[in-house]
């Protein structure tokens, strides 16, 4: 039996050991590969690193864009609210000035008479006798134009008047009364 035995473990020696061979290259193999993709993930993560850096200080930018942002539309909205405060101030001011002067108008005596004892005409209405009286920017045309008259038949009626002298108070005789 010791010889069978010797025989069947030389035999089984010559294996082994070839099978250990062909293990640790496999084992090798396998290592050059992870070290291969190691390489890889690490030549990824170092480009995605710059990538990374920059995201931050775009991140930071926009935080720092953001915080201006806010800060210019805060003075912003006070100077708004501070111009609308003087705009309130100054038509408490203009009423009161207005107020004043409706006041005024009031306790002012009425116009004197004109020539003869007569009241004074109203600018810019036609009068009971047929004439108007001039008001402040009043032009012939604009007359003529107010009671559908022609112009032509305004000078017709009142010769020797000067279009270009109109004076506020003066008497225009109109057509067709």
């Amino acid at each position: 039996m010791d010889t069978l035995s010797r025989d069947s473990n030389s035999g089984s020696g010559g294996i082994l050991p070839v099978a250990g061979l062909i293990a640790a290259a496999g084992a090798l193999i396998l290592a050059i590969v992870a070290l291969v993709q190691l390489n890889k993930v690490k030549a990824t993560v170092a480009s995605q690193a710059d990538e990374i850096a920059k995201i931050a200080t775009i991140e930071n930018e926009v935080r720092s864009s953001a915080a201006k942002s806010e800060s210019d539309l805060k003075n912003l909205r006070d100077g708004i609210q501070t111009a609308l405060n003087q705009v309130g101030t100054e038509m408490v001011s203009l009423r009161a000035q207005v107020a004043k002067v409706e006041e005024d108008m009031k306790k002012k005596p009425a116009p004197a008479a004109a020539k003869g004892g007569a009241a004074a005409a109203p600018t810019g209405v036609r009068n009971a006798d047929g004439t108007y009286t001039i008001a402040a920017g009043d032009t012939l045309a604009k007359v003529a134009k107010k009671f559908g008259v022609s112009l032509d038949s305004i000078l017709a009626e009142n010769p020797g008047i000067e279009p270009s002298r109109l004076r506020v108070g003066q008497k225009v005789r109109l057509p067709g009364r």
